[in-house]
């Protein structure tokens, strides 16, 4: 398993130092909005991590909306050529679609209407992503944080329709939990995951909790994944959680 973690740039030394293998950040620390000469100053960050920074998450700003009625398609053009062309600059080759905030329907909005508009938006990104080697990963969020794609079929569903290898699903333990989706899914979906996320109990540490690791290890490993996996959770005390978490998962996926 190649184990990565979700966290700022800054923070890179210390993912090294507990013996990860690469970092993931978001794509809105790389300011798209923002001109060269900005980005010039974020960019020296990441040539300088000691760690690679293999996947971003965090793809949209939340005022950046992709369904509903006030959708700047102009605006996310720009967007997304820009936001690409930096993550293939550091280095990354995926990218997270979650942005609940960007494309969770209105209130009383069409669900079709808003499947309509988050193909459409796929697919702009697919023309960006597929001339830069980037794959984007649809990750499935927990009904708090986005009132559509909640579980992995779901994600699957958008992927078939897009029906190209730069569109893909990402398993979130934590989001799996919170939908009391059944881990197995990872296992049926098999041929779409392409990126998986962890934390425990909480949205806490990977160990710290009473998640069940065990039976999620057997989905994955009869999914026959070997590809990436992030911690994205919350921490209490970074720098000791984060070798404790690494030796967990190390251990336990090695068990």
């Amino acid at each position: 398993m190649i184990l990565g973690c979700c966290a700022e740039i800054k923070e890179a030394h210390v993912l090294y130092e507990a013996g990860f293998d690469f970092i993931e950040c978001t794509v809105v620390s790389l300011i798209p909005e923002k001109n060269d000469v900005e980005f010039a100053k974020v960019l020296k960050q990441y040539q300088s991590s000691p760690l690679p920074v293999e996947a971003c998450n965090i793809f949209l700003p939340g005022d950046l909306k992709i369904v509903g009625e006030e959708v700047d398609e102009e605006r996310i053009k720009s967007y997304i050529e820009v936001a690409f062309s930096r993550v293939k600059q550091i280095g990354a080759d995926t990218v997270v679609f979650g942005s609940g905030g960007a494309r969770s329907l209105p209130d009383h909005f069409s669900k079709e209407k808003g499947k309509e508009q988050i193909i459409n938006f796929l697919n702009i990104a697919t023309h960006f992503a597929a001339s830069l080697g980037i794959t984007i990963v649809i990750e499935p969020l927990n009904q708090n944080e986005s009132n559509i794609i909640n579980t992995i079929p779901e994600a699957v569903e958008f992927v078939k329709i897009i029906n190209h290898p730069s569109i893909q699903v990402l398993a979130d333990f934590y989001h799996m939990d919170e939908e009391n989706e059944p881990l197995e899914n990872i296992v049926s979906n098999k041929n779409y995951l392409k990126h998986v996320h962890v934390a425990d109990t909480g949205r806490m540490a990977p160990g710290t909790g009473s998640y069940p690791y065990k039976d999620f290890v057997v989905c994955i490993k009869q999914a026959n994944y070997e590809g990436r996996m992030s911690i994205e959770c919350k921490w209490r005390d970074f720098e000791n959680e984060i070798v404790q978490a690494r030796e967990f998962l190390k251990e336990i996926f090695n068990a």
